[in-house]
Parts: structure tokens; C-alpha cells; sequence
């Protein structure tokens, strides 16, 4: 059999000039991942620069004035020793922290809505509001002890004082913040005040309840162990604790509970921050928690 006559084009490379000429595929380098938020340097290091050098200077000072602060040892020694102690007492000074924060942000909130929509309300409760949060607490907690007595409830409601006044102008101020226009459409529609409470005032009232928020539950450990220091009655409690061993002068009790406290409002402020960004990942306020 006679071959077959071979073309002009080479079988391995096509070289004709009104082909294109195909390069080969190359594969991309695998794409990296990108460094979560919280592992940048840019983010742990300058407050563990920060703390370090703090811990340089307080070891320092300790170290020449014993009776005034006692040694980071000492404290980290007095923590280890009894944690189951400080432990108990921690849960107690939480639960009056969180009921009473729970308490007072809720009546705030709820007031807040009526406020925003009967303006002789405002009028009405805002300047009693204003001498609520300017009473000293310390004044009127005797009095509630022998109001309610020596239970917890004394503590809840000193608690919930404190926070009270801060969320009530946080959730006014967010619930008056919707868009007109977008309020004018509502009621284009003839939408109820329901309707529109939920579809347009709370979420854009949202980033303001969210900055409330991690105002005020932090700030319910404050008032938990202030409610501790002046309403008599409670054995247990990180208040109760520091006054006692105030009274012994304990030096390393005393600050190891104010570490615990101190640590305390640390989670109580991170579980706020990633509650907002889960809850606001779609406003421009998210990113400034990242």
C-alpha cells in the first residue's frame, strides 16, 4: 500500500499561519487563606505590649512598696491556691450582674418605645430619668436593703439603676435614627406603628442598642459589687470578698479579686463585640470592631 502523502503541517506543532497557536495550561498557585482578624500581629501585640510593660511596672513598684500592692506572684499564688473559692464567689457577683443589667436594660428599652412615640412621655419620665442616674447609688442602697432585705434583690435593682440611664438615651436616640423617607414610604402604605417598629425602627435602631449594650454589661459588674460593698446581708460575692479582706488587710485577696472581676468584664465585653458582629454584619459599624 502507497503512504499516504503527509501535509505541510508538522503533526507536534501547528505552525499554520491562520491557526492560533494554543498554549499550554498552567496551573495557578494554590490561593493562600487569609490570616483571621484576631491572629494579625497588628491586633494581639500592642496589648500585649501593653500589658507587659503594665506588669514590668506594677512588679517594680511592688517590689519596693510591699504594703501598699502586693507582687504579681502573690496574687497569681493567692488565685491558685483557692480557685474553687473565687470561683463561687465570681458566679454570685455574675448573676447579680447579668439579672440586674437584664432588668434594667429591658425597662429602658421598653420605655424607650413609648417615648420615641408619645413625646409627652419623654417629657414626663426624661428629666425624672436625669435625677435617677445623678442619685448617688451609695445613698439610697440602705434604704433598699430595708425595703426588700437582705437577699439578693437589693443588689439587682442597684445593678439595674446603674445601667439604666445609659441604655434608655442609646435606645431613644437609635429608635428616632430610621430614614424618613424610608418611615414616609411606611406609611404611604398604611403600615401600623407595629409594622413599623419592627420592620424599620428596631433594626435601624440596632447599632445603638448594640453600643448600650457593650456600655452596659460590663457596667453591671461595677454595680454588682458596688450593690456588694453597701447592701449588708450577702456572705458571698467578689464585693463582699474585697470588703472583707479590706477589713484584714489582705492585700493579695483584695487584688486577685479584683483580677477575677477585671477578667470578668474582659469576656462579658468580647461576648457583646461578637454578638454585635453577628448581628450587624451587614452595617458599616461591623468593621469597626475587626
Amino acid at each position: 500500500m502507497s503512504e499516504l502523502p503527509r501535509s505541510g503541517v508538522d503533526e507536534r506543532t501547528d505552525t499554520h499561519p491562520d491557526r492560533p497557536v494554543l498554549e499550554p495550561a498552567v496551573a495557578e498557585p494554590p490561593r493562600r487563606r487569609a490570616m483571621p482578624g484576631w491572629a494579625r500581629p497588628s491586633v494581639w501585640l500592642p496589648p500585649l505590649v501593653a500589658f507587659a510593660v503594665l506588669a514590668v511596672a506594677w512588679q517594680l513598684y511592688a517590689v519596693h512598696n510591699p504594703f501598699v500592692i502586693p507582687t504579681l506572684g502573690k496574687i497569681f499564688h493567692e488565685l491558685a491556691s483557692r480557685p474553687g473559692f473565687y470561683f463561687r464567689n465570681a458566679l454570685t457577683t455574675l448573676k447579680e450582674a447579668l439579672v440586674g443589667a437584664a432588668f434594667g436594660m429591658g425597662i429602658a428599652f421598653l420605655l424607650a418605645v413609648v417615648m420615641s412615640y408619645v413625646r409627652i412621655v419623654e417629657r414626663a419620665v426624661l428629666p425624672l430619668a436625669v435625677i435617677l442616674n445623678v442619685t448617688p447609688v451609695i445613698a439610697v442602697a440602705p434604704a433598699l436593703v430595708v425595703a426588700f432585705g437582705f437577699g439578693p434583690t437589693p443588689k439587682y435593682i442597684i445593678t439595674a439603676v446603674l445601667v439604666f440611664f445609659p441604655f434608655l438615651i442609646n435606645s431613644l436616640i437609635g429608635l428616632r435614627s430610621a430614614d424618613p423617607l424610608a418611615l414616609d414610604v411606611l406609611r404611604t402604605l398604611h403600615a401600623s406603628r407595629t409594622e413599623i417598629l419592627w420592620r424599620l425602627r428596631l433594626p435601624s435602631s440596632l447599632p445603638f442598642l448594640c453600643a448600650g449594650a457593650r456600655i452596659c454589661v460590663p457596667l453591671s459588674l461595677i454595680g454588682a459589687v458596688v450593690a456588694e460593698f453597701v447592701a449588708a446581708g450577702q456572705t458571698n460575692g467578689l464585693g463582699t470578698l474585697i470588703v472583707t479582706a479590706a477589713s484584714l488587710s489582705d492585700l493579695p485577696t483584695i487584688y486577685a479579686s479584683v483580677a477575677v472581676l477585671a477578667v470578668m468584664g474582659i469576656v462579658l465585653f468580647v461576648l457583646v463585640v461578637l454578638v454585635q458582629r453577628r448581628l450587624l454584619a451587614w452595617h458599616s459599624s461591623a468593621t469597626l470592631t475587626k
